[in-house]
């Protein structure tokens, strides 16, 4: 069994949202997704995919996006990004796959889980920084960095006593949606937080078209590599012993 990892699907079955905005790479992006899933993802593999799953704005208007992932092999651990409007309690969104047929997914949301000797943790993070936000109205953005540091705190406390009850040598690998770092912005309360709790080893998606970017490059001892979806040519990159 193996660990993959890949971000950024942006499913829209009915396709009613388009990626082809952000280049010809994306072009008939979710044949390309079931192919190369398929390709290399067997049942009892799993795939971490960290936010920005589906275009739906409720969780409802996911149901097409989430049979899409069902019919793909392996267990899915879902993070949240920031397109994912639809995203719900836990609760909430268990009972919905249950009524839809979805029995492989499982949300990543202040928990840890441990998968092929790795202890996975993680949560969205932010926008690189206060004047890459774009969003609509006024957006208090230490308030948000301060939760989603809160978020993060409680998933690698998860993912520490994981450790020590189940398996005391698995690695912890953090997966999030924004990049902590990213050319000459760096997010130092979640990268404090990262060092607090010794990750050294620290996964990202959201950036789109930036396929000359090296896959991995260490920052304070923290290694960190892009799996956005159009970077890895929308294959599931592997995650092996030698990310740690």
């Amino acid at each position: 069994m193996s660990l993959y990892v890949m971000a950024d699907l942006h499913l829209s079955s009915d396709r009613s949202k388009s990626m082809e905005v952000f280049g010809a790479r994306w072009a008939d992006y979710m044949e390309k997704i079931r192919k190369n899933w398929c390709a290399v993802v067997e049942d009892g593999d799993t795939v971490i995919v960290p936010g920005d799953i589906s275009w739906g704005l409720k969780l409802e208007d996911t149901a097409d996006d989430f049979r899409f992932l069902e019919a793909l092999p392996g267990e899915k651990i879902i993070g949240k990004g920031n397109h994912d409007f639809w995203w719900s309690t836990q609760k909430k969104t268990e009972e919905f796959w249950e009524r839809i047929g979805v029995r492989s997914a499982r949300l990543l949301s202040n928990n840890a889980f441990l998968r092929e000797g790795v202890v996975i943790a993680g949560t969205r993070g932010w926008f690189l920084d206060e004047e890459q936000q774009r969003t609509v109205g006024d957006v208090d953005y230490r308030k948000i960095i301060n939760r989603e540091v809160v978020r993060l705190r409680m998933s690698l406390d998860a993912a520490v006593k994981l450790q020590k009850t189940e398996a005391p040598q698995a690695p912890i690998g953090v997966f999030l949606h924004f990049p902590p770092v990213w050319g000459g912005f760096v997010c130092r309360e979640i990268l404090d937080c990262l060092h607090e709790y010794g990750v050294r080893s620290c996964w990202f998606g959201h950036i789109h078209g930036a396929y000359s970017s090296p896959s991995a490059w260490t920052y304070e001892g923290i290694t960190f590599r892009n799996c956005a979806a159009d970077y890895l040519n929308f294959a599931p990159m592997p995650v092996c012993a030698d990310s740690f």
